[in-house]
């Protein structure tokens, strides 16, 4: 794995950095929100799927009645024409908050040869193809530590979200990364897109704050498929995106086994970590569709709210 060239962001000067800025944002923005919409669209279950009985003016469904049903909520009408009581459920409408972190680490711009993008391009067409349900349902929505870090819903938030997910994150970012210990909602929702791969305890900070809020949620692990398979072979030189490490092996293939053990361990403490908050967890490859990655994390949002 080499590292890639390092690149710049350019510094607006005066009017004419302004409008190189403007036109680069303006260039990069339109694919990945059009990406996402379009993503989003595929997902051909409209609201339906995250529908909940609660407190509303819209009517959802009629059911019938169980011991222990209060008698005002029963639909008399509908029950003259059948010999037993239903009720009539109104759907709920309190808009939920869901944080969402994407991991922004110089790991995940990590891209084999034969993959379709990066796992931070990935990260980010799922995070905001996701906010583009969200929002199309009523949720509010925040990028954490980000200029999109209020919970908000609406056109105007979806297009902040692409703004974020689409600039080039820069320089003088670390190997990998953990999800900031910062403003949740008490009671929301929060997903995690990262590839995991540093150290795990650097987690647990972010994680005791979401406990304490009776956060739940989702971490989503990306990974590129040379990542999981290890396809290398013969002399090479692995090193960190950042270059911090470096390794170089004269029989890579002697190194497959002992690593899929080390990748399994981290995905054990992955998952124990959200088998303690309550939370799920997605193990996802580039080379794999994202559809069925997004159906699972917006089916996942709404079970148990």
């Amino acid at each position: 794995m080499s590292e890639p060239a390092p690149r710049g962001r350019d510094k607006p000067q005066g009017p004419v950095g302004l409008r190189r800025d403007a036109e680069k944002i303006g260039g990069a923005l339109p694919p990945l929100l059009a990406e996402a919409e379009t993503l989003a669209a595929t997902v051909a279950m409209g609201e339906h799927g995250r529908r909940r009985a609660g407190t509303g003016e819209n009517f959802w469904q009629y059911r019938q009645a169980v011991p222990g049903d209060a008698r005002a909520t029963v639909d008399w009408r509908r029950s003259g024409r059948s010999d037993v009581q239903f009720i009539r459920e109104m759907e709920w409408e309190a808009a939920q908050t869901v944080s969402l972190w994407v991991d922004d680490a110089q790991s995940m711009d990590y891209r084999d040869i034969a993959s379709p993008r990066s796992k931070r391009e990935r990260a980010a067409l799922l995070a905001l193809a996701l906010s583009v349900l969200l929002i199309r349902a009523g949720e509010r929505v925040s990028l954490m530590n980000s200029a999109a870090a209020q919970p908000l819903s609406g056109r105007t938030q979806l297009n902040r979200l692409a703004m974020e997910l689409g600039r080039d994150p820069g320089d003088g970012r670390p190997d990998y990364g953990a999800p900031p210990a910062d403003r949740m909602t008490r009671g929301g929702r929060a997903v995690f897109f990262s590839d995991f791969l540093g150290e795990p305890d650097e987690m647990i900070p972010a994680l005791s704050h979401a406990a304490d809020l009776g956060v739940r949620g989702c971490f989503v692990q990306v990974l590129d498929e040379s990542e999981e398979v290890f396809p290398f072979d013969g002399r090479v030189v692995f090193r960190s995106m950042g270059g911090s490490t470096e390794f170089e092996a004269q029989r890579a293939r002697n190194l497959k086994e002992d690593y899929a053990e080390r990748l399994a361990g981290r995905r054990r403490r992955l998952d124990g970590f959200a088998r303690q908050l309550g939370w799920r967890c997605l193990h996802h490859r580039t080379s794999e569709s994202p559809r069925a990655a997004l159906l699972w994390l917006y089916m996942a949002l709404g079970e148990g709210s």
